[in-house]
């Protein structure tokens, strides 16, 4: 891929930088050869025990292939992580290289008596239970590929069974997304197939991988290493598990169960649980649940075994670290007296009444101690960032394997808690209306000296190590000069090199990623990125609108009011929305019902009226732009029985996104 930039400014900007991935320097390596002497590496054979622990068979294939003909899962690719004697190299830090190999270890493993995980086929685990008729699943992966080869390694060894029930733990997409990869709507809708899911789960879904899907999927490319080759100079692992699958489907079936209070016990196919709902933990919808009569409990993913995310880079709600704490404070007193074995939604199970203790109590405690001393800080006046740069765990939860910050960091979850309370700013009133990255980095570039002389500079500090602050000073000349090849070379090799020493894998990737596209550019991508015909097909009526609502271009539609009743053919639904002041305003469906059908009701003054009929799907198609108002005509899925050139303006009004946006330049 190539840049296609114009140059011709100075020297620097007509020079060919050297765009290959470097080796360490030797700062780098120092830097991780002094960190594997970490105490926490006397535990690390401890850890890997525990990932082997149970396992039946290894995956089947290396790769699970998408029926487009592409892999879209390629556990093969991580052989590398086992060659040679295993030491790390000195581009990856040892610990995470430890972590990494753990996550490696993968295949079909037995938790307990009637229960099984397929680990390493998905970011997340892919959980079996052998009910009375069949398998209950919980959190059915990312994607319908990976989904649908975990089940067929379980059916393979363990026999063929029916799917008789689906759990999802909580509402982040590895583990609801691969659903129909493992079960066929139809069953769900008769009756035949609960899915059971915490409160509020398809709000939160909506509201992350939706309303604000495109966004976060471009920043979850950077997360999760996507675009990055696999190696000891790319990708490693994800932290959490190995990476994410790629190019795979997605979808999402609605639950029909919904868990709203702790206590509440079902018997699904034979099998009780007693669920304990614990929102605002490590998702907005979230719930472990308790298998009394087999001794079993399900964390979902409030402990698993890396420090997890209070604020995850990929962008989200900040989450509540002092519920999360309490949270796992109420498992032990709810759970742990009749519990021989804990296992989760990434990693490894817990066996044993002490193992299990140590392991709640220790994450109960982190989670607390987080809160609690960013906020005593903060009380002393520090800023999130001078916390972030002091805090650290004591060596009790430190030296913990499944404390370290594989995935999560103590930096950026100070920040987090500290955002909580109070917000991005710091009260200082030179941060109150800062200038924009591109505005202030040519007043900087300029204030220092030209582009120049700032590389000048910053090729000693590179060479002296200082890589933090090489990343910080040349970024401005980047930002003030988005073309000049050889700050983007130079920031690309600083980004390199912090990502080499990170032990956190989202941070790794976020360095080698940024690294990446300033040599190579941020890949190509075409407006109109939307979810799947699958995941609309979930969404309802009313969260559509929504959805729209982020699409409208504000000012634009400003100028103009209008009101919108469409009738959901398919759903028998009634839908009324207005824009008024470029905002979108509307009722749910049940008030529309109550007060008379669109037709009848009269009209505003001034107001541009729109009525059509549409099915769910090609409604979600206008409201995401995937498909145009002629064509859904033609097809007979969509009849605009009055305002149809309003309508064509409420939908030219409306934005499109590209999701490839550039991140690391302007």
């Amino acid at each position: 891929m190539k840049w296609g930039l114009k140059c011709g400014q100075n020297p620097d900007m007509d020079a060919a930088p050297d765009l290959s991935p470097k080796a360490a320097t030797d700062a780098t390596a120092r830097r991780n050869a002094q960190a594997a002497r970490s105490p926490h590496f006397a535990l690390t054979d401890d850890e890997r025990e525990r990932a082997r622990r149970g396992r039946i068979a290894g995956p089947d294939l290396p790769t699970i292939d998408h029926p487009g003909g592409w892999p879209v899962w390629d556990h093969g690719a991580y052989a590398f992580l086992d060659e040679g004697d295993g030491t790390a190299p000195p581009e990856v830090h040892p610990s995470l290289w430890e972590q990494a190999r753990r996550n490696t270890e993968a295949g079909l493993f037995e938790v307990a008596p009637g229960f099984w995980q397929v680990r390493g086929f998905d970011l997340a685990n892919l959980t079996v239970v052998s009910g009375a008729e069949g398998w209950i699943v919980i959190d059915p992966l990312t994607s319908n590929q990976t989904a649908a080869a975990a089940l067929a390694l379980v059916n393979h060894h363990l026999g063929e069974r029916p799917v008789t029930a689906v759990i999802y733990t909580h509402s982040h997409v590895d583990h609801f997304a691969g659903v129909r990869g493992i079960v066929d709507e139809a069953d769900v809708v008769a009756g035949r197939v609960p899915v059971i899911a915490p409160a509020g789960f398809l709000a939160a879904a909506v509201s992350e991988n939706v309303v604000a899907g495109v966004a976060m999927t471009r920043r979850a490319s950077y997360m999760y290493g996507a675009l990055l080759p696999k190696g000891p100079r790319g990708h490693v692992d994800a932290g959490l598990g190995k990476g994410i699958p790629l190019l795979a489907d997605q979808s999402l079936i609605a639950p029909t169960v919904d868990i709203a209070e702790t206590g509440t016990e079902l018997i699904v196919d034979g099998v009780r649980m007693v669920f304990q709902v614990t929102p605002d933990t490590e998702a907005p919808a979230e719930m472990n649940f308790h298998f009394p009569d087999h001794r079993v409990l399900c964390l979902a993913e409030n402990c698993t075994c890396t420090l997890h995310n209070v604020y995850t880079p990929r962008g989200a709600p900040v989450r509540d670290s002092l519920a999360w704490s309490r949270y796992l404070q109420e498992a032990i007193d709810l759970y742990l007296d009749d519990t021989d074995v804990a296992f989760a939604s990434h990693h490894w199970p817990r066996w044993g009444a002490v193992d299990i203790a140590g392991h709640l109590a220790r994450q109960r405690d982190a989670y607390r101690f987080l809160h609690d001393q960013v906020l005593r800080l903060a009380n002393h006046g520090l800023t999130m960032d001078e916390i972030a740069e002091q805090l650290r765990l004591p060596a009790g939860l430190e030296d913990d394997p499944s404390l370290r910050g594989y995935y999560g960091t103590i930096s950026h979850n100070a920040k987090a808690v500290y955002q909580r309370y109070l917000g991005w700013f710091d009260g200082n009133p030179a941060h109150l209306q800062p200038h924009p990255p591109a505005v202030a980095a040519g007043r900087y570039v300029e204030y220092m000296g030209g582009a120049d002389e700032v590389l000048r500079r910053a090729r000693v500090s590179f060479d002296e190590g200082d890589y933090r602050w090489v990343a910080e000073v040349v970024g401005h000349v980047v930002f003030a000069h988005p073309e000049h090849m050889a700050a983007r070379a130079l920031q690309a090799d600083a980004f390199e090199q912090l990502g080499y020493q990170a032990e956190s894998a989202p941070w790794r990737d976020f360095y080698l990623t940024g690294a990446q596209e300033l040599r190579h550019g941020h890949p190509p991508s075409t407006p109109g990125h939307g979810p799947s015909a699958e995941t609309v097909a979930a969404i309802s009526s009313d969260q559509l609108v929504d959805a729209l609502g982020v699409r409208l271009d504000g000012l634009v539609a400003a100028t103009r009011t209008w009101t919108v009743d469409v009738t959901i053919t398919d759903r028998a639904e009634h839908l009324r929305f207005g824009v008024s002041n470029g905002a979108i305003h509307h009722l749910p469906p049940s008030f529309v019902e109550r007060s008379g059908a669109p037709a009848e009701r009269s009209r505003s003054a001034g107001t541009d009226d729109v009525v059509l009929r549409a099915d769910h799907a090609s409604f979600g198609a206008l409201v995401f732009g995937a498909a145009e108002l002629s064509d859904l005509e033609d097809a007979g899925t969509v009849e605009v029985l009055r305002g149809r050139t309003a309508l064509l303006a409420l939908l030219t009004a409306c934005d499109r996104f590209s999701l490839m946006f550039p991140i690391v330049t302007p």
